[in-house]
């Protein structure tokens, strides 16, 4: 029988990048934009507060964008301060490129395996499923899933007792399944 763990966030990342105040390279983001029209041309920034010195620096979102192409609910969204969004554009390859920033994804995640009944079985199928893009090492869930050592699971790979299709011990972000055989 297949079980499914998710893996899901808990809070929004870290943003890495320079304070250009004191240096530290932590910036923590809390879902708030900032709009700025100039006629009818718009601006749009997240808002990160870096977690040493609490200056602010703003992460470019759109740029000198004609009112009129951006949608709606975009708009609405971002004066409403959707967290959602702040998520999404995190998440966002071309965001984080044109800020020239990397996300610190530690301990803002949580593994929901959805009960511990499959731990009994000498057989365990899973699936693992990503709600977001969260770069995990698959030994470090297995491990975590199944109330094992990061040294418990390396030593049942090697042995050929856990199989699976993906490589398990570089970060990954993408569904997978697995199968561990007791």
């Amino acid at each position: 029988m297949l079980n499914t763990w998710v893996v899901m966030p808990t809070c929004l990342p870290l943003v890495l990048r320079r304070c250009h105040i004191c240096g530290s390279e932590r910036f923590r983001t809390n879902g708030k934009f900032r709009v700025n029209a100039n006629h009818k041309l718009l601006d749009a920034w997240l808002l990160a507060l870096c977690t040493a010195c609490g200056g602010t620096t703003k992460l470019t979102v759109l740029e000198r964008r004609n009112v009129r192409s951006i949608r709606p609910e975009l708009l609405d969204r971002l004066h409403n301060n959707d967290l959602g969004l702040a998520a999404e554009l995190l998440q966002d390859p071309a965001v984080r490129r044109r800020n020239c920033i990397a996300l610190d994804w530690d301990n803002t995640w949580r593994l929901d395996t959805g009960g511990s009944d499959h731990l009994h079985h000498e057989v365990i199928d899973i699936s693992v499923r990503f709600a977001a893009r969260i770069p995990v090492r698959p030994v470090r869930l297995i491990a975590e899933g199944c109330a094992l050592s990061r040294a418990e699971v390396e030593r049942l790979l090697k042995e050929g007792r856990l199989v699976s299709a993906v490589r398990l011990n570089a970060r990954l972000s993408a569904d997978f399944t697995f199968t561990l055989k007791r």
